[in-house]
């Protein structure tokens, strides 16, 4: 990435917390991601994952900690829509089911457009010229700019969901299950396609997820939540391969394989109460 010092810091939470009456849905979380890098945030159903990226978004407030992207602190309420909207385009996500996020009244081609409407100054025309760019770069052409969303596989509108994000060329984009409701085969063509816009785009991801299968074809990092808390984080290849937390074996356990027992991880979650 070029630019100022700044500019390639990237996304840095230290100290994050949050609480629900008398729950605490986040203790102290803190890990930094570099421009063009991938984290994997990972835990079961519960684990804070949801909580941690609601507050990364502004979808919630923390009660501690502070969120930096590039040295500008997010942490605090936006002042004013101008303040909004650019924090908004500085993060954006894709989320498991795209389709409750499109509208299913106007065509794929629409649905993009009106994100360039909305956060961009850009004509008619141009407006026109970035969609068929946008979604060209995710593999889809003119038939699927002009469909509703109904008419397109689960894959195809995950694809119309990572151009919208692009749209506003965001720094860090938050993907949220975004490949848990796809087929095996499916999963890698989205996997693949996503590692090759970041690979040319240099845009930091955040890899929310259950499934640690797939998080070694797709992060540099890995943060294991549970409870609410770190409980391990490092290199992928030495989590995955050596895991040292009792609760990170579990989960590794718990993916099915060749030669799979699921009753082996059994004792690990006995051990863990």
């Amino acid at each position: 990435m070029t630019g100022t010092a700044g500019r390639t810091e990237g996304l840095v939470v230290e100290g994050l917390s949050k609480r629900y009456g008398n729950h605490t849905a986040v203790d102290d979380v803190s890990f930094t991601l570099a421009p063009g890098s991938c984290l994997a945030l990972v835990g079961e159903s519960g684990s804070g994952k949801t909580t941690t990226v609601r507050m990364l978004v502004g979808l919630e407030r923390p009660d501690g900690g502070t969120v930096r992207l590039d040295g500008r602190d997010r942490s605090a309420r936006a002042r004013g829509r101008a303040e909004r909207l650019a924090r908004a385009r500085e993060i954006q996500m894709v989320f498991q089911d795209p389709y409750l996020s499109l509208d299913p009244r106007v065509t794929v081609a629409d649905c993009v457009e009106e994100v360039l409407r909305l956060h961009g100054s850009l004509g008619a025309a141009d407006r026109r010229a970035r969609v068929a760019e946008l979604l060209d770069q995710v593999g889809l052409g003119e038939r699927e700019a002009a469909a509703l969303p109904r008419r397109l596989s689960g894959g195809q509108r995950q694809r119309v969901a990572i151009a919208r994000a692009l749209a506003v060329e965001p720094r860090v984009l938050v993907l949220d299950e975004a490949v848990a409701a796809l087929d095996v085969s499916i999963q890698a063509q989205i996997l693949d396609l996503l590692a090759t816009i970041r690979r040319e785009s240099g845009i930091g991801y955040l890899f929310v997820t259950h499934d640690l299968a797939v998080v070694r074809h797709i992060a540099d990092e890995v943060l294991v939540l549970k409870a609410g808390q770190v409980v391990e984080s490092g290199p992928a290849g030495q989590i995955l391969d050596a895991p040292e937390h009792p609760y990170t074996r579990l989960l590794l356990g718990s993916v099915p394989r060749r030669g799979w027992d699921p009753a082996a991880a059994a004792p690990l979650r006995r051990a863990l109460g």
